[in-house]
């Protein structure tokens, strides 16, 4: 007998998910929107070539390839890769992004502000609140260098978790740049750069010993290594002060990293004073796009982000001619939603919603229509109404509504359609009333009304 569970890493969601996953969507839409970001959409599947090369070595791995389609797929005569795949699953939002604005560039204006809610898919290992398909809610401004972008991605993100409940946040932040003058103090060549960041970028999962280990494997000195440890364990020490963590940490690196790197990260703080900001150095984030500033935001109780971003000004350029500067950020709505389920966040009315206001009960195969037109016409009210699709027993009917948490019960009986009226029970006080049809939205809504 074929498995009834879903594709690993997959998963199925259930009415009371979907409607959690909706109202976390709203906020996000509502908040990206009321900062002027516009909506945009892109294919699930792109050009093989588009995704592969964007991502560094590890995020290639993970993508999902598709087979070439009837006879171009030809297995007996394949000798590479490429012979047996054209296209993907998209990896990210962002590099099909990049794909449109390139191609798009004379129909888009100067400075372009999209956010995009799709799923993506990652041939990842799956873990708690990590799936391999997922919705990634992402927000991006193209066309300008000014840290002012910076700013207006972190302070809506932080927006949107505060409207969500989250008040425990905190937005690590660093630049690519601090890492590479980093990596270059330290005395790493440049061609083990890439490594290097791969590794570090493992810090909070596999400790400063596991991160040793994998930049020696990658050929890394135990010199080198060592002494990016300890500058790592510096900053972990810093953090662990009760105030001044940020002025701290930048003294820390001034005789490492530029001025001016280190003045940029000084105007991202500056105008984004409500965003709860925390300077790292050992943020490294894995994609290999990034060349600028980079973010993520973490929780105390769930390993990994609610998400992260940065700036990738060399992105749009690999679809083009011209380098077109561009900042993102990307929430991740299953660990939102995953942290969100196991504190209790949701609203009552999410929490406990129910998928119709008041059921119509059918008496008997003669009433049918009496009762179909009763519901069309509480519908045509305002009111989310649900049919029972057969005559049965009233507590059979009774019982299912019970059972999909619907709180009224319409009841159309032959002594109610003989007297031109309704009863109407409330399943969860227990009381009812018989009365007229036109007082059904009033008590519905206004339940203490009811005698």
């Amino acid at each position: 007998m074929a498995s009834t569970n879903p594709a690993r890493g997959m998963r199925d969601f259930l009415p009371a998910d979907v409607r959690k996953r909706d109202y976390v969507l709203r906020v996000i839409k509502q908040v990206y929107e009321s900062y002027g970001f516009e909506p945009l959409e892109t294919p699930s599947v792109e050009n093989l070539e588009t995704l592969m090369g964007k991502y560094g070595d590890e995020g290639n791995q993970l993508v999902f390839k598709i087979l070439k389609r009837g006879e171009k797929l030809d297995l007996a005569n394949a000798s590479k890769e490429s012979d047996l795949s054209d296209l993907a699953l998209r990896y990210d939002l962002t590099v099909p992004l990049a794909r449109v604005v390139a191609n798009n560039k004379n129909d888009l204006p100067k400075f372009f502000k999209r956010y995009q809610i799709q799923p993506v898919w990652r041939a990842d290992r799956p873990a708690k609140g990590r799936f391999r398909e997922f919705y990634q809610c992402d927000v991006d401004a193209i066309g300008s260098s000014s840290m002012v972008v910076e700013a207006e991605l972190l302070s809506a993100v932080s927006e949107i978790l505060r409207r969500l409940g989250f008040e425990d946040f905190t937005i690590r932040l660093n630049d690519r740049r601090v890492l590479t003058e980093i990596l270059d103090t330290a005395g790493v060549p440049d061609e083990l750069h890439t490594d290097a960041l791969v590794a570090i970028d493992k810090l909070d999962k596999i400790g400063s010993e596991g991160v040793a280990k994998e930049l020696s494997d990658r050929g890394i000195s135990d010199q080198a290594s060592a002494m990016l440890m300890e500058i790592f364990a510096k900053t972990q020490e810093i953090h662990n002060q009760e105030s001044d963590i940020n002025r701290t940490i930048v003294a820390n690196l001034i005789n490492i990293v530029s001025n001016e790197t280190l003045s940029e990260l000084g105007q991202i703080l500056k105008f984004a004073p409500k965003a709860p900001v925390l300077i790292d150095p050992s943020l490294a984030r894995g994609l290999s796009y990034y060349t600028g500033a980079i973010m993520e935001i973490t929780v105390p109780d769930l390993a990994g982000s609610l998400g992260g971003g940065g700036r990738y000004d060399g992105l749009i350029g690999m679809f083009g001619k011209e380098q077109i500067p561009a900042c993102g950020f990307s929430l991740g709505l299953e660990r939102i939603l995953v942290v969100m389920e196991e504190r209790g966040m949701f609203p009552p009315e999410i929490a406990e919603s129910t998928p119709a206001d008041v059921m119509v009960t059918i008496w008997n195969e003669e009433t049918i229509a009496d009762s179909l037109k009763l519901a069309n016409e509480l519908r045509s009210q305002g009111l989310r109404v649900t049919l029972y699709p057969e005559p049965d027993k009233l507590g059979k009917q009774f019982k299912y509504a019970d059972q999909i948490n619907v709180p009224f019960v319409c009841i159309l009986g032959e002594s109610e359609l003989a007297e031109s009226n309704v009863t109407l029970k409330n399943l969860r006080s227990g009381e009812q009333a018989t009365v007229e049809q036109s007082e059904i939205v009033t008590l519905v809504r206004l339940p203490e009304k009811i005698a």
